[in-house]
């Protein structure tokens, strides 16, 4: 494979949809599948998906009828990614390269075990403020996807890392090829456990935690207790990377939503178990005290209860 020419893509929320839409106005769309069955596909070939306010319709291809994509990107929740690995399969071959869009730590080593490690980047989106209401998306601010291998030395980027350099470089989708992948990762993880359950139990859009004040200082707890975390997993995350954190949060629209407040907002499922629920997993493993993330995920487990009990 000398060029990536097909891509699958496999959840079409908020992410998947918003950079779909991009890919779209540069890519012909007899290039382009999206991985869907039963209702929900046959709502997307009926409605389509509107972004920004322009309807799409993208071509839709049910599990069973798959073949082979040159890329295959991931934009489902973890708690929908072994749904998604299952309906997938076809869609992906040999040759074929893994791009993960998820939120936490845990999708790469899931799709590695699944197809096999040497086809997954590691990657993540930043800065996207997507919300997604129906089949409707908004998105002022598409953000960055940062990909790469898990570690590498700077300039010198694998085959598939070039090639998914090229293709989302001529697609007009914003990224930047990192060369500690693993690091990256986890800083996001971090600004996610903050960011993500505070908004939630409050929620609120980002303006909430841009002003000083107890719900900002909650956040940076939230994201300290994650960084002490991630240490004694050996991945360095120092108060700078707090304060990185907290300076995105800064430019983000005010009034955006991050994904886990719009499911609370739904009603429906969240991540916390990838979020507040891993840092107290690590705090356990390593005997060290992280009330506010305890707090925080509790909390919001008692808030989804309250969804099946009005139900």
């Amino acid at each position: 494979m000398d060029k990536i020419d097909t891509i699958a893509l496999a959840g079409l929320g908020a992410v998947g949809s918003a950079y779909l839409a991009r890919i779209s106005e540069n890519v012909p769309m007899d290039r382009i599948r999206v991985v869907s069955s039963g209702e929900r596909a046959e709502r997307y070939r009926k409605n389509g998906v509107s972004v920004n306010g322009r309807r799409y319709f993208f071509p839709v291809t049910e599990p069973e009828n798959g073949s082979p994509a040159d890329l295959v990107i991931y934009a489902v929740k973890q708690h929908h990614l072994p749904q998604a690995i299952s309906d997938s399969r076809r869609f992906v071959g040999p040759d074929t390269v893994i791009l993960p869009l998820l939120n936490g730590i845990r999708s790469e080593a899931d799709l590695g075990a699944a197809f096999g490690a040497k086809k997954v980047l590691y990657a993540l989106v930043m800065g996207l403020d997507a919300v997604r209401e129906g089949d409707n998306t908004s998105s002022a601010c598409l953000g960055t996807i940062q990909f790469g291998e898990a570690v590498s030395e700077e300039g010198r980027w694998s085959r598939k890392v070039r090639l998914v350099k090229e293709f989302l470089d001529s697609a007009g989708v914003p990224c930047e090829v990192m060369p500690d992948m693993k690091r990256a990762l986890w800083k996001k993880f971090m600004i996610n456990v903050g960011v993500n359950q505070v908004t939630a139990v409050l929620r609120s859009a980002y303006g909430a935690i841009q002003r000083p004040g107890e719900a900002r200082a909650l956040v940076r707890s939230a994201m300290e207790e994650a960084a002490a975390a991630a240490a004694r997993e050996g991945i360095s995350l120092s108060a700078h990377d707090v304060g990185d954190g907290l300076s995105l949060i800064d430019r983000l629209p005010p009034g955006g939503m991050t994904s886990m407040a719009q499911d609370v907002e739904a009603r429906r499922k969240t991540e916390v178990e990838i979020f507040g629920e891993t840092v107290v997993e690590l705090g356990e493993k390593h005997g060290i005290p992280v009330p506010v993330n305890a707090m925080l995920s509790r909390v919001i487990r008692a808030m989804e209860e309250s969804y099946t009990t009005a139900r």
